[in-house]
């Protein structure tokens, strides 16, 4: 007990990030008072239109998380993920992590249509995304979203094909990546908890059931009557947009039973079980959230705004946008 009391105390401390002021660079402060003033119904409009969504369709809610995470590994989070080509502009749509991946566009433009009405130029495409990711775990943790970030008036494809965390990375790769961002083995193995929802593809984990290490052989490491269901719909060389559930166990609800899967060898990608059978330290941070899931919701809450605040446009960078799928025209 005193052991695990002891490492509670530590993980807190390692990945800590305050609740309510997020500091960055650029001469401001994320804060979630921002626009108490200037747009009051901003996030009544945003969590209006979440639920709505999510109700139409469940998926939405990984949809929107995942949204908010790929923005932020590129550039930081200033909505650059939502800009379509155009001009000297190519879209991060268009890079090999979010092609066929990325979804919910549709769901942040009917936000900021209806929060342009409410308020003029006054909303960030960025702080909409960072909000809609926040009401996307219903049920599960929540947390007061700092807000103040500006949108970029750019978008970088090689940032994207490059800084995403992909399904087959080695686990030294991914949390490379997230050192890159400020961000810590804690914060990696709380924001991969992320996959308690969502799905993928038969394409992202095809290897692990029948060509792992090139070999012609399994994902040993994956429970192989587990593996035997997944081969069902994902043959050897057809289905490959056929979709899988991240969590077997609960699909839609956020909760604690993704990390009850690696302790079981039933994570779905390669880069979850890693998380499991390839270091000490994020060994124990799944045992420890497959134990707790009121420590898992806490962090995860700590990790969101952490990841949330990777370098914000603030003050008089960026701008913002009038349509987020394209730069304001001056």
């Amino acid at each position: 007990m005193a052991h695990s009391i002891g490492f509670i105390t530590v993980l807190s401390l390692l990945a800590i990030a305050p609740l309510c002021f997020s500091g960055n660079t650029l001469g401001g402060y994320l804060y979630p008072q921002f626009y108490d003033h200037s747009c009051p119904k901003a996030q009544e409009i945003v969590k209006h239109f979440v639920a709505k969504a999510v109700a139409e369709d469940p998926r939405m809610a990984a949809s929107l998380l995942r949204l908010h995470f790929r923005d932020c590994f590129v550039k930081g989070c200033d909505a650059s993920i939502l800009l379509d080509s155009s001009g000297t502009i190519i879209s991060e749509k268009r890079s090999n992590p979010n092609r066929d991946s990325v979804r919910g566009f549709e769901v942040i433009d009917g936000i900021k249509a209806a929060i342009e009405k409410e308020c003029p130029h006054t909303v960030s495409c960025a702080d909409i995304m960072a909000l809609a990711a926040g009401d996307s775990t219903t049920g599960g943790p929540n947390w007061e979203v700092p807000l103040g970030r500006r949108d970029s008036k750019g978008a970088s494809l090689s940032g994207s094909n490059n800084n995403i965390p992909a399904p087959t990375n080695t686990f030294q790769t991914i949390l490379t990546k997230f050192k890159l961002q400020g961000l810590n083995i804690v914060d990696l193995v709380t924001l991969s908890g992320s996959h308690t929802i969502g799905n993928a593809r038969c394409t992202s984990f095809r290897q692990r059931l029948y060509n792992q290490s090139g070999n012609g052989k399994p994902d040993y490491t994956l429970d192989q009557s587990y593996a035997a269901r997944l081969r069902i719909d994902c043959p050897r060389s057809s289905g490959d947009q056929n979709m899988f559930s991240l969590d077997f166990v609960s699909r839609v609800k956020f909760d604690n039973s993704y990390f009850k899967n690696l302790l079981g060898d039933k994570g779905l990608l390669n880069s979850d079980q890693v998380l499991f059978t390839k270091n000490a330290e994020s060994r124990e941070l799944v045992k420890q959230y497959a134990y707790n899931q009121e420590l898992f919701f806490e962090q995860f809450a700590k990790s969101m705004i952490k990841m949330g605040n990777i370098s914000p446009l603030t003050g008089y960078k960026g701008e913002i946008r009038k349509n987020c799928r394209k730069v304001n025209a001056y």
